[in-house]
């Protein structure tokens, strides 16, 4: 899945002759605390109602003469969609802008529509529960890890790779059909796998959810 597959209509950009006023408005309409700001078809970038309501600037001003502090987090519609929810969650943003190849704005992805996605992945929905493993990039060997766990008589759903910041070690996330994890992590500790963290479904979903928490009380879910 990519992000362009994330991406709602419903939640417009505003344009950078909208007012402070509008840009308010629109973020208790439509449940968000960003909102992405154009000029024509390029991006300006997110003004989120924090700094907005902190400006103490004329409501009435439109926002580019406002001196609004603007955040410009970037991400591509190409991108895969797990790099969406990751900067969401990092950034604790509502909202993300969308780029396309041309670097124009394309739409915007909110927690709502990603999470509906998300949660419309078959892996998702089925029963299981998540390993959660750390290595070197060179260490790393799939065919391994999927015997490993087939070796315990159960099936990869899905698996996802991500990059540590200025580090050259990985985390792996896997998603199997197995809630009760004991024995395929005792093969991974046998084989000196560093398990950072395991889940039932069940907690992973708590564990999700929770990472959020912060602002899905803006959104109507």
């Amino acid at each position: 899945m990519l992000i362009a597959d994330l991406i709602t209509e419903e939640v417009p950009p505003l344009k950078s002759t909208d007012t402070i006023d509008q840009a308010l408005h629109w973020m208790e309409e439509f449940k968000v605390t960003h909102l992405a700001v154009i000029k024509g078809k390029a991006l300006l970038g997110l003004v989120s109602e924090d700094d907005l309501l902190d400006a103490n600037a004329d409501p009435s001003l439109p926002i580019e003469q406002s001196k609004v502090h603007f955040i410009k987090p970037v991400v591509h519609q190409s991108q895969h969609a797990y790099e969406a929810l990751k900067l969401m969650a990092g950034m604790n943003l509502t909202l993300l802008p969308v780029l396309d190849e041309k670097e124009q704005f394309a739409g915007s992805v909110t927690y709502k529509s990603a999470l509906e996605k998300f949660t419309g992945f078959s892996a998702i929905k089925d029963p299981g529960g998540i390993i959660e493993l750390e290595m070197h990039d060179a260490d790393y060997s799939l065919v391994q890890i999927a015997g490993i766990v087939e070796s315990n008589d159960a099936k990869i759903l899905s698996l996802y790779v991500s990059s540590m910041p200025d580090s050259k070690k990985i985390e792996i996330t896997i998603k199997v059909n197995k809630e009760d994890l004991t024995r395929i992590l005792q093969t991974f500790y046998r084989y000196d796998y560093n398990v950072k963290a395991s889940y039932h479904q069940s907690e992973f979903e708590e564990d999700l959810k929770g990472r959020f928490n912060e602002f899905m009380r803006f959104l109507n879910i």
